[in-house]
């Protein structure tokens, strides 16, 4: 996989060579970004001769106010030879660049052939910690798998929910802690370093009805199918939000989604906190936050708690927490770095008022990104995958799932990790089982 770097702006026309299609990117209406941004892109050619361009941006770096550069040749215009054809590298800035939502700037390439994409041993849908981990096994494991890591696929960038998170401390190998988008960089250098051919785009369509399984790229969908022998589906999920004013801007800066990752991070430390939410998991997380903070408010939007009566006991039991029944959030608010003060409403007076906290977790469930399958394969009541006796195995043979998609109860990178691996040598078992059928 040969790699180049350049710069697009806020909204782009890309051509697949795979599809023939172009593919419009509006950065600027998917993020509802409007100032002056840094944005790059990934260019690939991988060694079929297929070329991929994603945007690639960071979520920590929208306050930056760096100037675009108009040097937008992603390479010189030599030709790139390959297995499966040649192509010319160029490409032409239509018009100058815009960051204006009302007016829409592009760069388009010129491609003199068609490639199309070869069948794939095992195909892996997602790019977090569980799919990369996958990868890193496959590839040692010289199956060449294909990572289809997602263009913006369910509001998220590649690399999953960890692309959100700044600080990173219960990561194993990191004792200084690493930002969430630096690790996940690591694990997509680590993934390729040993071959596995990594493609930005989002698979929109997924076929198990038949083997070899069929996939189309979104965009695509009408034209001929991938195949893969096996697939994992690693596509994770996605925290529910409340999407309150001022949630974006104090995201991972005071907002958080999850107790158990950010939970110890300084920023919480004997500092009053308040978790969202009137389940089990709610209850959890705020008697975690009690060993971190100074006090711990449950806002309930009823005037009880979904949680079990066990876990209900503790909670109403623990001297550090006090519940706010019939309450919910309207406004975060803070000091533009960090946040630092709630509107919340009473649902019964209709009144308003403040609670000074330091700490907003979410605990109002996830959303596993299972469209893909429904109807293909078991899920849960709520939309996960169901695995075989607590395994990346699914009810269909060759077909594996792994990390967030299947996994309602951790949630951890290094549990999605884990899960990875599993799927990976479940993977390398059925692909040696089929090479076996074929050989007989």
């Amino acid at each position: 996989m040969r790699l180049y770097n350049s710069q697009l702006p806020l909204s782009a026309n890309t051509f697949s060579p795979s599809t023939g299609l172009y593919r419009r990117l509006r950065l600027d209406k998917i993020l509802g970004v409007s100032n002056t941004l840094h944005y790059s892109s990934r260019l690939s050619v991988s060694n079929s001769g297929n070329l991929y361009i994603a945007a690639k941006f960071s979520h920590l770096s929208f306050r930056k106010q760096i100037s675009y550069s108009r040097k937008n040749k992603f390479f010189d215009q030599t030709p790139y030879a390959s297995t499966g054809g040649t192509f010319s590298n160029r490409f032409q800035l239509i018009s100058p660049p815009t960051f204006s939502q009302l007016q829409s700037r592009w760069i388009s390439t010129s491609l003199f052939n068609s490639i199309t994409m070869s069948h794939s041993k095992v195909a892996i849908i997602g790019s977090g910690p569980a799919g990369h981990t996958a990868a890193i096994y496959l590839a040692r494991g010289e199956l060449s798998p294909v990572m289809y890591e997602g263009m913006l696929a369910n509001g998220i960038a590649a690399g999953g929910q960890l692309t959100t998170t700044t600080d990173v401390e219960n990561f194993p190998g990191f004792p200084d802690g690493v930002n969430g988008t630096e690790l996940t960089e690591k694990f997509r250098a680590q993934s390729e370093r040993f071959g596995t051919t990594i493609v930005s785009e989002t698979v929109s369509k997924l076929d198990l009805s038949s083997r070899p399984f069929k996939f189309w790229l979104e965009g695509a969908e009408e034209g001929a199918p991938l195949t893969a022998d096996s697939v994992i589906l690693a596509t994770g999920a996605s925290a529910r939000r409340l999407h309150i004013p001022g949630e974006e801007k104090y995201w991972q800066a005071g907002i958080s989604a999850c107790a158990v990752c950010d939970g110890a991070v300084p920023i919480y430390r004997n500092k009053p906190l308040a978790v969202v939410g009137g389940g089990d998991s709610a209850a959890e997380e705020a008697q975690f936050l009690t060993k971190y903070g100074s006090k711990v408010y449950v806002l309930v939007r009823r005037e009880k708690l979904r949680a079990s009566p066990i876990m209900a006991k503790r909670l109403l039991n623990n001297p550090k927490v006090e519940v706010l029944w019939n309450t919910v959030t309207e406004e975060a608010q803070g000091d533009g770095k960090l946040l630092n003060n709630l509107r919340v409403k009473n649902t019964i007076t209709g009144d308003s008022s403040d609670l000074k906290v330091s700490g907003l977790f979410y605990a109002i469930g996830h959303i596993p990104a299972t469209d893909l399958v429904k109807g293909q394969v078991e899920l849960d009541a709520e939309g996960y995958l169901q695995t075989i006796n607590g395994t990346p195995h699914t009810s269909i043979p060759g077909f594996f799932a792994a990390g967030d998609v299947q996994d309602k109860v951790y949630r951890q990178a290094i549990t999605s990790a884990g899960s990875g691996c599993q799927a990976a040598l479940l993977a390398m078992h059925y692909i040696e089982e089929l090479e076996d059928q074929n050989t007989n």
